[in-house]
């Protein structure tokens, strides 16, 4: 403070005064004292001093799953936010969140904030008393505007908001090249029928229509498992579907059943798939997704969420969005829920309640912020304030547009599951892929597990 001149000293002298009169908050006092000059680390110690030694935080950890092309994205978003603030940002990645939030709230440690892979984790955590309710400090008026309800409602629990949904994923999406559809002069299927009559018609012609992998390590399995549930939705509509994902109804209800048989059409389709059953379990979904787009193709479509773009990109970085590769919405087979699709999203949320993570969760809920991983790809905002231009090509604005519109939408029901019973979704749709017969004994046992989970 020595270094100021006379005209900054008496200002600065006036705010803190000011400050503990209480006329001005935290946040204000530390923007102000750095526009005089003051590093933010002075600031806060003075800030500090004014408390009688209750120091502001001057960083957030932030608890994530990303790693890669994801965490230098975010790192993006967040670039202007410590720049203006002077804030640091950690990002702590972990494979395992749920295992490292154990940890760190024995440990009476929790991260300011925390990125969360579904919802079932945040209501989890907001009924155990660990998370701030967002409403306390965002402005809800204009999050009512910018984002729709049935989002929000995703991203509560019991009335109050405690998440922003920052990231989506389309799951109703079918993926295929337009190039080579119109060399044989296919058309896009808008219904199950069509789907399958389309599926005869490539495959009577010695060609294979569909690409499958269900191969990721120890989560082998969800890409099926995503089958399942969109089928599920789109079929038999989202109050029959909740109640299948809260176990009101058992695992042998005939619309599970139906719901495995008519994926069973297609993994059982003659001559649908180039792979034999065990091939497709040995198969990656990132493998798998590549084969519509090679020339010539080793198939032509394959059902898997809008971040296949990024995989489709990756592997064939000429790849023209809307030529050489694209998407049809997952065909209707229940016309009520036609527009009804399947998704995932990081829902980012608040474990410590004070001014820098308030001013952090207040930016990641703006359109700026959530424009800027948009416009880099590989990401899809539920915000309607973000516009659709913002997307770096037309197919990944038609999958933020459809997602936008998406009357009902749902999160993917295996990631709603307590623990074991997703586990066991996983390997018993395995189990089917390689032996359609043992539905009934494939259902009997989920329902055993399901019956000790919930």
């Amino acid at each position: 403070m020595l270094l100021f001149d006379r005209q900054r000293r008496m200002v600065l002298d006036e705010l803190v005064a000011t400050y503990e009169e209480r006329l001005v908050d935290r946040r204000v006092f530390l923007r102000r004292a750095v526009a005089l000059g003051l590093s933010l680390s002075t600031a806060s110690s003075l800030l500090a001093a004014c408390d009688g030694g209750t120091s502001a935080p001057t960083s957030i950890d932030v608890l994530n799953v990303w790693s890669g092309e994801e965490l230098n994205a975010f790192a993006r978003v967040i670039a202007p936010f410590k720049k203006k603030t002077g804030l640091a940002i950690n990002l702590e990645s972990t494979r395992n969140l749920s295992v490292a939030l154990t940890i760190r709230l024995r440990g009476n440690d929790p991260p300011g904030v925390a990125i969360l892979p579904n919802p079932a984790l945040m209501r989890q955590l907001a009924s155990q008393k660990h998370l701030t309710r967002l409403e306390s400090f965002l402005d809800m008026p204009t999050m009512r505007k910018d984002y729709p309800t049935e989002w929000l409602n995703l991203a509560s629990y019991q009335g109050s908001l405690y998440a922003l949904i920052y990231k989506a994923a389309n799951k109703g999406t079918v993926w295929y090249s337009p190039t080579h559809f119109d060399a044989l002069g296919y058309g896009l299927p808008a219904t199950w029928d069509d789907l399958l009559a389309l599926s005869t018609r490539i495959a009577s012609s010695g060609r294979y229509p569909w690409t499958l992998g269900v191969e990721n390590a120890t989560a082998s399995g969800w890409p099926a498992a995503d089958w399942i549930a969109e089928i599920y939705l789109k079929q038999f509509g989202p109050d029959l579907y909740d109640q299948w994902v809260n176990h009101q109804i058992p695992w042998t209800h005939e619309s599970v059943r139906q719901a495995f048989q008519l994926f069973g059409q297609i993994i059982g389709g003659p001559h649908y798939l180039a792979e034999t059953p065990q091939a497709v379990l040995n198969t990656s979904y990132t493998d798998a997704c590549y084969a519509p787009f090679t020339t010539p193709p080793q198939a032509y479509m394959d059902y898997l969420g809008d971040f296949a773009a990024g995989f489709i990109t990756s592997r064939f970085p000429t790849a023209k969005p809307g030529v050489d590769f694209a998407f049809f919405p997952f065909p209707t087979l229940n016309p009520k829920y036609m527009n009804a699709v399947t998704g995932s999203a990081d829902l980012v949320v608040a474990m410590n309640d004070n001014d820098a993570v308030r001013e952090f969760m207040t930016y990641l809920s703006t359109a700026q912020a959530q424009a800027i991983w948009v416009q880099l790809g590989g990401a899809t905002s539920v915000s309607k304030a973000v516009d659709l231009q913002a997307y770096p090509n037309m197919v990944a604005r038609a999958s933020a547009r459809m997602l936008l519109n998406a009357a009902p939408f749902r999160f993917g029901a295996d990631d709603q599951m307590p623990f074991n019973v997703e586990r066991a979704f996983w390997q018993r749709i395995q189990d089917f892929i390689l032996d359609q017969s043992q539905l009934d004994t494939i259902l009997n046992a989920l329902e055993m597990v399901a019956q000790q989970s919930y």
